[in-house]
């Protein structure tokens, strides 16, 4: 989609504060209550980390020092006290910034599934499943990571630090400024690594995304790939793909951990002085040992979340590099949309009508050319043809999944832009040899595009598909699952699932598109007596591979290359002596030909 490429481009140059702006509003800012009580347990946290470190004072100077035995109990209580305090908090505000940080994967993920649902037909042919799905679960994941961690680790860690730092500048604001002088020297490796981590990190997410693509073609291919011998084949191709991810990976970790050995470096730089500093001090005898080991303890807590606050923003990147990616699907707006005051959808007769009709698709390939013709209520239309004549673009343009470039198209005299795409698509039910059940109920796919049909409306619907006796005979009845894409039934049976959906959704306007192409003769003649009833009262566009199906058409178009090139009845295009005569004729020797092998003795 045109509007979608305009939207990665815009974020493509999404500066951090951009993007945290927006997670900010878009996710933070419904969660603050959670945050704020979070943020009252991480003071708690960086308050008893602090007590920690005072404590060391009398525990140097009242008991090793001055022997005092009766301190010993208090002392050890209060150690007790200050760990029990700081467990607590810790507990309480890690669960509620994980409660924080699920909900908010909940929601990106709700509002990632509601936007495709929207989404162009044409932007799922540009998009693998795998990189979709991959947005739905690492990128989610990483972006609750970025929010619940980074806040974590500014409330956290930013208040111990402070915390910690303060009492030593209370203690020896000469020694701390000493220690600590050399750490803003960190600060341009970390900008550096976190803007390299962002990139590496956006490269990693769609190697997973390329990798998730190829686990699912391999999986939902497992016949053909054992068939044609191509297990050492797929097995390199996606070996690649997890080397590929294994060396970003790698990269990245190489570009974060970087950091460690500056920071390791300063920390300690920072000790050392302190020691010698401070040491010497003691030795002189102008500092007491209790606060001089208060202040090494204070210092060496302080470098823990120091460390982290270091890796905050390589971490951050990470998931800010998520979201560009999540960004750039909750931006994207359709391009085939109800216009605006679009109306519900009158239906009087059922009638559609093609007005020179030019389609294009996105790269201005042009599939459609000059198209004119005319489907009468309660009529049966054949489109025939060689593939690619246009033949499916044709029933792609009704529902619109896509729009017309030049033309127009009307149902019952409407132009079809200008209704609802609901009235729209409810008034059209599609049958086609690709048939997409979902692993549910055999009774939930029947009543798919009509959840609130009865059950004497779904046996009906079944048995006038002639599917009601092998529905019957399976394990749980209307009630087994048909598992993944209707894996447990035959070719023929989810046919037959399928034209049941129709009629219960019972649409005026029918689209067989090659529903009978991928079956055998038994299956195609059980399917094809219930797509006959199916077809009853309705306007009816029918694909077919096999023109012995279509010879009663009340009109057939023979389309080549986009374009309608003969048009008539099956006794009117056989007197024409045309490209239809010629492919009858071709198809009946064919067939001749194949029920005398049949018929040969063995």
């Amino acid at each position: 989609m045109s509007s979608t490429k305009s939207n990665k481009m815009k974020l493509g140059d999404a500066s951090t504060q951009f993007l945290i702006k927006r997670l900010f509003r878009d996710y933070v800012s419904g969660q603050l209550v959670k945050i704020a009580f979070s943020l009252i347990a991480m003071a708690f946290v960086a308050g008893s980390t602090v007590m920690l470190a005072k404590q060391m004072e009398p525990i140097i100077n009242d008991i090793f020092l001055k022997r005092q035995e009766e301190l010993l109990m208090p002392i050890a209580l209060g150690v007790v006290g200050i760990f029990f305090v700081k467990g607590a908090a810790t507990y309480a505000q890690s669960m509620l910034m994980q409660h924080v940080g699920l909900e908010i994967i909940a929601t990106i993920q709700e509002q990632l599934f509601k936007k495709l649902m929207r989404a162009d037909l044409a932007y799922f042919h540009e998009e693998s499943p795998g990189n979709l799905v991959s947005r739905f679960m690492n990128d989610a994941n990483m972006l609750k990571g970025v929010v619940s961690n980074t806040l974590t680790s500014i409330g956290k860690d930013t208040l111990t630090a402070v915390g910690l730092i303060g009492m030593m500048f209370y203690q020896d604001w000469f020694l701390a400024s000493i220690a600590f002088a050399a750490f803003p020297t960190a600060i341009l490796p970390i900008a550096k690594t976190g803007r390299r981590i962002r990139k590496v990190s956006t490269n990693t997410q769609e190697s997973m995304g390329l990798l998730t693509t190829r686990l699912d073609e391999a999986f939902q291919g497992i016949r053909h790939v054992k068939a044609y011998n191509m297990e050492d084949h797929e097995t390199k191709r996606v070996s690649e793909t997890i080397l590929t991810v294994l060396r970003l990976n790698l990269k990245a970790a190489r570009t974060s951990s970087i950091l460690s050995p500056i920071m390791e470096t300063l920390g300690g730089i920072a000790i050392a002085i302190v020691i010698l500093y401070g040491g010497n001090e003691v030795i002189q005898g102008t500092k007491d040992p209790g606060s001089f080991f208060a202040f090494i303890t204070a210092l060496l807590l302080a470098y823990e979340p120091i460390k982290k606050l270091s890796k905050l923003n390589a971490n951050m990147q990470t998931g800010l590099a998520a979201a560009h990616r999540v960004y750039s699907i909750l931006d994207s707006e359709p391009d085939i949309k109800d216009v605006s005051g679009a109306k519900e959808l009158e239906i009087t007769k059922g009638d559609v009508v093609f007005k020179d009709v030019y389609f294009n698709y996105d790269d201005n390939t042009s599939a459609l050319e000059a198209i004119n013709l005319t489907a009468k209520a309660n009529k049966t239309i054949a489109l025939v043809g060689a593939s690619g004549a246009g033949k499916t673009s044709i029933l792609n343009l009704i529902p619109r999944f896509y729009d017309v470039t030049k033309g127009k198209i009307t149902f019952d005299g409407q132009d079809i832009r200008d209704v609802s795409l609901s009235s729209l698509r409810q008034a059209t039910a599609l049958v086609s040899q690709e048939i997409q059940l979902f692993d549910d109920t055999v009774r939930a796919n029947i009543a798919y595009g009509k959840p609130d049909a009865s059950d004497e409306e779904i046996i009906e619907a079944a048995q006038n598909a002639h599917a009601h006796d092998f529905i019957l005979s399976l394990p749980e009845g209307y009630d087994t699952q048909v598992g993944p894409r209707g894996s447990r039934l035959s070719g023929g049976q989810r046919q037959r699932v399928a034209i049941a959906r129709a009629m219960v959704k019972d649409a005026p306007v029918l689209l067989l598109d090659e529903a009978t192409s991928a079956l055998d003769t038994e299956s195609e003649r059980h399917v094809q007596t219930a797509l006959n009833t199916l077809m009853k009262g309705r306007t009816t566009f029918v694909i077919a591979h096999r023109l012995s199906t279509v010879i009663d058409a009340d009109m057939i178009y023979v389309m080549d290359k986009g374009k309608i090139i003969e048009e008539g009845t099956h006794s009117q295009l056989l007197e024409k002596s045309g490209t239809y005569a010629k492919l009858y004729a071709l198809q009946f020797a064919e067939e001749a030909q194949t029920n005398d092998d049949i018929s040969l003795p063995a």
